[in-house]
C-alpha cells in the first residue's frame, strides 16, 4: 500500500494530465466542453476516479460521458506516459455534482433572504400585544394582611411548622 500523501500527489498529477490530454489528444467534439474538477486515487494506486463537469443540458452531458468512455484508452495511455508508477491506474470518469448542488444551495439562500426580509418588514410595524414592558415593577405596599398567621409564628424556636414538620 502506498502512502496517502503519495496517492494525493498522484491524483493531482492525473488531473492535470487528463485535462491537458482532453485538449490535445482527444479529437472527439463531444469532449470540448469538459472541465476536469478533481481526481482521486486509491491507496494502492491501481484505480483513479476523475471528476468532471460539462455545461449544457442533459443531452450534452450524456454525449460527454459517452465520449469519455470512448476516449478512456487514449487518456489512460497519456497518463501512463506522464506519471512515474509501475502500473498505470485504471480511469473511471464521474460527473461532478458540485455545480448542481451549489445552484440548489444558492436558490435556498435566496428564498431564506426573501423570507427574512418579509419578517423584518412585519416586525418593523409590529406592536406589543400587552404592555411594552410586562416585567415593570410598581411600588407595591405590603400590608400585614398579606401574611398568614403561620408565617409570623415561625419566629419562635419551639414552635413546629406543619409544612416542614419541624
Amino acid at each position: 500500500m502506498a502512502d496517502p500523501a503519495r496517492a494525493a500527489k498522484l491524483a493531482q498529477r492525473i488531473k492535470v494530465v487528463v485535462a491537458e490530454a482532453l485538449g490535445r489528444k482527444a479529437k472527439d467534439p463531444r469532449l470540448e466542453g469538459i472541465t476536469v474538477t478533481d481526481a482521486r486515487v486509491t491507496n494502492d494506486l491501481q484505480h483513479a476516479t476523475v471528476y468532471y463537469t460539462v455545461f449544457g443540458d442533459e443531452t450534452v452531458q450524456a454525449d460527454a460521458a459517452k465520449g469519455l468512455e470512448k476516449a478512456k484508452g487514449v487518456l489512460r495511455q497519456e497518463v501512463g506516459r506522464n506519471i512515474t508508477v509501475r502500473l498505470t491506474p485504471t480511469l473511471e470518469f464521474v460527473a461532478d455534482q458540485i455545480p448542481v448542488n451549489a445552484s440548489n444551495l444558492e436558490e435556498l439562500l435566496r428564498e431564506a433572504r426573501k423570507r427574512d426580509a418579509e419578517v423584518a418588514a412585519l416586525a418593523a410595524n409590529a406592536q406589543h400585544a400587552g404592555d411594552a414592558d410586562p416585567y415593570k415593577s410598581d411600588d407595591v405596599d405590603i400590608d400585614e394582611d398579606d401574611f398568614d398567621e403561620e408565617d409570623t409564628d415561625l419566629s419562635s424556636d419551639g414552635d413546629v411548622d406543619e409544612d416542614s414538620n419541624k
